[in-house]
């Protein structure tokens, strides 16, 4: 980890292993590919032997409450974004436009602002950004991760279609 200064800006640039990535992710259960960039690490995962969806569920949804109750991780559904974590995800599609139901877009960012802080006001370090990857991987096969709000991102389990009246 590194600390830089651009002008009134200072920003902490993450040193993120490619290999210990990439065995984190095989651990987790997931097939991968990896684009490691200056700026950001984007991960396509995969979850080929999982005969149910990923477990991304839509927060406000009343029929999810029980998933909503147990999840520790939020993405904001208008950015992708998983809250308070370096991470955002983006939903996979096939050639039709449908969403992939056993795949995800996540990307890591390497350049955050010295005043980041994970959750519990943790300060970030790449020993901490691999704990919160591996849990929100697990939280994706195992407790479930809710999307709030927005339309950019779809969720994959529970009722995926928009409850109410279609009149």
């Amino acid at each position: 980890m590194q600390v830089l200064q651009a002008g009134n800006h200072k920003l902490i640039l993450l040193e993120l292993d490619r290999d210990f990535v990439a065995n984190l992710v095989k651990q987790a259960g997931f097939e991968f590919r990896m684009d490691d960039k200056h700026r950001s690490m984007t991960l396509d995962l995969i979850a080929n032997e999982r005969q149910a969806p990923l477990l991304l569920f839509d927060a406000a949804d009343p029929g999810n409450l029980g998933w909503f109750a147990r999840c520790q991780f939020y993405v904001d559904g208008s950015t992708g974004a998983v809250l308070q974590t370096p991470i955002s995800i983006a939903n996979q599609r096939d050639r039709s436009g449908r969403t992939l139901p056993h795949s995800l877009r996540l990307q890591i960012s390497k350049e955050l602002p010295t005043t980041f802080r994970l959750p519990g006001k943790q300060p970030v370090t790449e020993q901490m950004v691999y704990a919160v990857l591996y849990n929100l991987l697990n939280a994706l096969l195992n407790t479930g991760v809710g999307v709030c709000g927005g339309s950019v991102i779809k969720p994959l389990a529970g009722r995926t279609e928009p409850h109410g009246s279609k009149n």
